[in-house]
């Protein structure tokens, strides 16, 4: 156990080295002045070239490349995210407020993929090859290519436009939050869907099953102690890039339902070349990453203790 910690340690620290370094990289060699980007943002006017350069000095953009890396890391090391260039503020308060908006977004999602793909998996597995299999195949293939964007728009059209029953833009109520949920929670049932099928049937197709059942043993006990656990490391390790699919696309559905969430932040950050908020953003993104990673890792081995067998 000390060993699989140690091991997550240096995939933190690496992870979270290499996206903060290529991020700022990124930023930093972006067409055109980012000095002038930021007091476009903070100014919201055209300014003189004295006022660029004074912003230029003010943000630390007149020094080297490394030198204005570190001096963001620094503070970082000492959890601190610093001030954003554009509004003076702390990033923190700022990016708390915009986490509030995405991580429940994100849980109710993450509850409606859950709701949606395990009851119809299990249901649909009951008679592989059946007319519901195949539409349980079906809907999660079209799911899975129907693009987060053009879902999110459809789902306004119908709900928000055609029948005003649900609002389409903002955050201010409960809401507000169904729509952009559902355009995040059917993308999840599709994938989640899939996999939970071909899992159990994987699971089912083992050869030692039918010596199992001849001993007695029934059909509950089996697929509490056998099926269960050879399924669920494959549907484990899909959930976990689940979460990477919401990360990636809270950002397009907030943008286009106008709740002030992470996307948002991240999006206006972007525009405005405000490196202490976007850099927050990375490493919150990077954070979660590993620590989905370690959860999937110890999940296996508790599933399935011969896993880490080679790495003990």
């Amino acid at each position: 156990m000390i060993q699989v910690f140690s091991g997550l340690l240096l995939r933190a620290f690496v992870v979270l080295s290499g996206t903060a370094l290529l991020t700022f990289a990124l930023l930093w060699n972006a067409p055109g002045d980012p000095a002038q980007t930021i007091a476009m943002a903070r100014f919201d006017a055209l300014l003189s070239d004295d006022v660029i350069e004074q912003v230029r000095q003010e943000v630390g953009l007149d020094k080297g490349f490394w030198q204005a890396f570190w001096a963001w890391l620094g503070p970082l090391l000492r959890l601190d995210l610093g001030y954003s260039a554009v509004t003076g503020r702390p990033v923190g308060p700022d990016l708390w407020a915009a986490v509030n908006y995405s991580f429940p977004l994100a849980g109710a999602a993450l509850a409606i993929g859950l709701a949606m793909s395990v009851p119809l998996a299990v249901i649909a597995t009951k008679r592989p090859g059946s007319l519901l299999d195949r539409f349980a195949v079906g809907i999660a293939s079209l799911g899975n290519a129907i693009p987060a964007y053009w879902l999110g728009l459809m789902l306004i059209l119908l709900f928000a436009v055609k029948l005003a029953w649900l609002p389409a833009l903002g955050a201010s109520t409960p809401a507000h939050a169904i729509l952009p949920a559902l355009t995040l929670g059917l993308g999840v049932a599709a994938s989640l869907t899939r996999i939970i099928r071909s899992g159990i049937l994987e699971a089912r197709g083992q050869a030692f099953l039918p010596a199992i059942s001849r001993r007695g043993v029934s059909e509950r006990a089996l697929g509490k102690d056998h099926i269960a656990p050879h399924a669920a490391i494959p549907v484990i390790t899909v959930f976990g890039l689940e979460l990477a699919f919401l990360l990636e696309g809270i950002v397009l559905v907030e943008v286009i339902f106008g709740r002030p969430g992470l996307g948002t932040f991240l999006v206006q950050a972007i525009l405005s070349r405000d490196f202490s908020h976007v850099q927050a953003v990375v490493v919150l993104t990077a954070l979660i990453f590993v620590t989905v990673n370690l959860v999937i890792d110890l999940s296996y081995r508790a599933i399935d203790p011969r896993i880490g067998e080679n790495n003990a």
